[in-house]
C-alpha cells in the first residue's frame, strides 16, 4: 500500500485489506506506516524502504516492522529498542540483482548473526526485490530467485529460520510455481491488488477487475468557430465549428500534459478527445458530437460509462507512461470515495 496505495488512498483501502486477511500491509516509508496506525490500523505494517535515524523512535514505539538493509541501521534499531525496552521484529533485505537497496549477499550472514545476538531484535523475515518486469525480465528474475534460495539455505544451515520469506511482486505472482522456492510464505502484491496489469497490456489480467474509476465533470462550455486556437500556445486549431468542454482536472490532479491532442475521456457514453495543452487546473475536450451535453455532466477519465470504457492501462499508454506512474500521479485534490462494496474508486 506504498505511495498512498498507488494513488488509490491508503487510509480508505487499508481497512478493506485488513478485513480481507492480509498477513501484513507493506508501505514505502515510516510516514505512511504512522498514518495508517493513526487511522486505527492494527495489522502488522512492514516498511519496505530504508529508515533515517530520526524515524526510528516512532517506528519502534508503534510496533512497526522495519526492513533492514545494512548493519549500521541494525545497530541503530537495537539501540533504540533497548532504550524503549521493546523487542522489534525486523526483515532482512538482500540485494540479489536489483542493485538498489538491500545488503550485498556477502554481508547477509554477518548481519544475520548480529541480529541473532541482539536481545531486542527478532529476525521475522528475509526478502529480496526482483528487477525484471514482463517477459524480458524472466531470466534475470530466475537468476535472482536461485541466488535468494541459496542464501536462505545458508541462513538455515547456521540455525536461522525466518518465519517469513518473500520476493514475489505481481509479475512474479502471475508466473506461478516457475519461481517458487521452499519456505516462501508471503507475496508483495501491488498492481494485482488494485486490478491493473503489472506489465504492458492495455487491460487487467484475466480474473482481475480494477478497483479504481476516475471521474470529474463539465464545468464550462464554449462554442468556437473554425480556425480558433485552444489553450496555451494554440497547439490545437479548430477545423470546424466546435463545442468545447472544460473539465477541472489538470496536471496538478494527474492529467498528464502528454495527453494534449491525443488523450480521450468519456462524456454521456461517448469517447471524446482532449484538445489543446493540459494546464495546471483544467483540460479541454471536444464535445461537438455529444448530444445534450451540459454543465455538470459527469466526465469519466478511467472507467466505464454505458458501452464506452477507458482502462488505466490504456490511459497510461496514451500518456506515454505506465499505470503505476499515472495512478501515483493523482493529486491531493482528487477526492477518494469508497463505494458501497468497500472498493475505493478515486
Amino acid at each position: 500500500m506504498k505511495a498512498d496505495a498507488y494513488g488509490h488512498g491508503a487510509v480508505h483501502l487499508a481497512p478493506v485489506i485488513e478485513a480481507a486477511g492480509a498477513a501484513m500491509i507493506g508501505v514505502g516509508d515510516s510516514s505512511e506506516a504512522l498514518e495508517l496506525r493513526a487511522a486505527g490500523i492494527a495489522a502488522p505494517i512492514l516498511v519496505l524502504g530504508d529508515l533515517v535515524p530520526a524515524e526510528i523512535p516512532d517506528v519502534v514505539r508503534e510496533e512497526i516492522i522495519p526492513v533492514v538493509h545494512s548493519g549500521g541501521r541494525l545497530a541503530q534499531l537495537e539501540e533504540e529498542a533497548a532504550r524503549q525496552g521493546r523487542r522489534v521484529r525486523i526483515h532482512l533485505k538482500v540485494d540479489t540483482g536489483m542493485g538498489r537497496l538491500g545488503m550485498l549477499p556477502s554481508r547477509l550472514l554477518a548481519i544475520a548473526r548480529m541480529a541473532r545476538e541482539s536481545s531486542h531484535l527478532e529476525v521475522d523475515g528475509l526478502m529480496t526485490h526482483l528487477a525484471g518486469h514482463g517477459p524480458g525480465g524472466r531470466k534475470s528474475n530466475s537468476d535472482q530467485v536461485r541466488l535468494f534460495a541459496e542464501l536462505l539455505g545458508e541462513l538455515r544451515r547456521m540455525g536461522m529460520r525466518p518465519p517469513n520469506v518473500h520476493f514475489r511482486n505481481s509479475t512474479a505472482l502471475l508466473e506461478g510455481e516457475s519461481l517458487g522456492i521452499e519456505g516462501e510464505t508471503l507475496s508483495r502484491t501491488g498492481a494485482l491488488v488494485y486490478g491493473f496489469s503489472p506489465g504492458d497490456e492495455h487491460h487487467p489480467p484475466a480474473g482481475f477487475r480494477p478497483v479504481l474509476s476516475l471521474h470529474t465533470q463539465l464545468v464550462f462550455l464554449k462554442d468556437l468557430p473554425a480556425g480558433a486556437p485552444v489553450g496555451y500556445d494554440g497547439i490545437f486549431i479548430t477545423r470546424r465549428p466546435t463545442r468545447l468542454g472544460v473539465i477541472p482536472f489538470g496536471y496538478h490532479d494527474g492529467m498528464r500534459r502528454t495527453l494534449a491532442n491525443k488523450g480521450s475521456v468519456i462524456v454521456r457514453g461517448c469517447r471524446v478527445p482532449v484538445i489543446g495543452k493540459v494546464s495546471m487546473d483544467y483540460a479541454t475536450i471536444d464535445i461537438t458530437h455529444v448530444a445534450g451535453a451540459s454543465v455538470g455532466d459527469q466526465v469519466t477519465i478511467i472507467g466505464r460509462e454505458r458501452d464506452a470504457v477507458i482502462t488505466v492501462e490504456e490511459m497510461a499508454a496514451m500518456a506515454g507512461t505506465s499505470p503505476y506512474d499515472f495512478l501515483c500521479g493523482l493529486g491531493r485534490r482528487v477526492v477518494r470515495v469508497p463505494d458501497a462494496s468497500g472498493v475505493v474508486p478515486a
